[in-house]
């Protein structure tokens, strides 16, 4: 995965609504931030591939930002 990939990624994560961010279930959240990406960065499918695994690894990180988020 590309550096230009990874810091769309974090960038639709920051500026997404934090309640949608943790009433979606896995897969549904999965597939929200890759086709949020993608609207960014033209991913072959390769790169998509690994961007759902590297999004499933990082779920629980993601819905702890979102969670600081919507706390403060």
């Amino acid at each position: 995965m590309t550096p230009t990939i990874m810091r769309q990624l974090w960038s639709v994560v920051e500026t997404a609504q934090a309640k949608l961010l943790l009433q979606l279930d896995d897969a549904s959240l999965v597939q929200w931030l890759v086709k949020q990406t993608e609207t960014q960065v033209l991913l072959d499918p390769n790169e998509t591939d690994f961007l759902c695994h590297y999004i499933q690894s990082r779920l629980a990180l993601i819905r702890d930002l979102a969670h600081e988020r919507q706390c403060s």
